[in-house]
């Protein structure tokens, strides 16, 4: 049946029509999908994996955690420390007869871990060294781990949050065994739980184990040598130490030689 003109140049449009919406138009590729459109534009090919996608994820960087031992401090030590104590100023002398220290604060955190904060301060303990059963006038002084709470000097009060006793009798004079002047040497003091009353100012002379077992330990200011049985720091650190010191942290020191607390 012959075809009319106007016929065939309806059809020939429709079918025009439909291979454009397909997609499929002569002589031409296929328009690519934006994305893949993407990918070519930035040099990687249209359906690849992105960089790093299959990759483990990348460990993150931890940052080393604080020990829960005191550093220079062995379990034996450590165990006599009290439950408690949150803070502990460490002590340590360079040998069992040597008359210098090095002491360092350190404080617990709440996760138990151990940090220090405050020092080195170098300083000095008795003239002879160290010993484990303290007696008067031995000239050595006692290893141990013991409560620090109570202070004093004869300076005014520097700032200290336990309790502090200004008083002129820790006024003191003479020469050290080195010479060296003692003048200046309780401006600042804070008392050792050694044999004596805690709670009480440290020029309280009750000695609860007996006078043949020594006291009046104190940690107090430098004054250039060893001393008869305390541990003396420079003044500065003095007044840092007393400031720092928290009763409610049940402070101690643990103070001895180096190799012995290390135990």
């Amino acid at each position: 049946m012959p075809v009319r003109k106007g016929t065939a140049t309806v059809l020939t449009c429709a079918l025009s029509a439909a291979l454009v919406l397909t997609g499929c138009t002569a002589g031409r590729s296929p328009a690519p999908p934006p994305s893949a459109a993407r990918d070519r534009h930035d040099g990687r090919d249209a359906g690849a994996v992105p960089d790093g996608a299959n990759r483990a994820p990348r460990e993150r960087q931890r940052p080393p955690r604080a020990p829960e031992r005191i550093a220079g401090i062995g379990p034996v030590t450590q165990a006599r420390i009290p439950d408690g104590t949150t803070q502990v100023l460490v002590a340590s002398g360079d040998a069992a007869d040597g008359n210098v220290v090095t002491a360092v604060l350190h404080e617990r955190d709440p996760a138990g871990h151990w940090h220090p904060v405050a020092g080195p301060w170098a300083g000095h303990n008795a003239l002879r060294g160290w010993t484990d059963a303290h007696q008067a006038g031995d000239l050595r002084s006692p290893t141990g781990v013991y409560r620090i709470g109570d202070a004093g000097g004869r300076l005014p009060d520097p700032g200290a949050r336990v309790p502090y006793d200004q008083d002129e009798e820790f006024e003191v004079s003479g020469t050290g065994f080195l010479g060296e002047p003692l003048e200046g040497s309780f401006d600042y003091v804070v008392a050792i739980d050694y044999n004596r009353v805690a709670g009480t100012t440290p020029l309280n002379k009750e000695r609860p184990l007996g006078p043949e077992r020594g006291g009046g330990v104190w940690i107090h200011v430098d004054h250039g040598g060893p001393t008869q049985a305390c541990v003396s720091l420079p003044r500065e650190n003095m007044a840092e130490l007393l400031r720092a010191l928290d009763p409610a942290r049940e402070p101690v020191v643990v103070m001895g030689p180096r190799d012995e607390i290390a135990r």
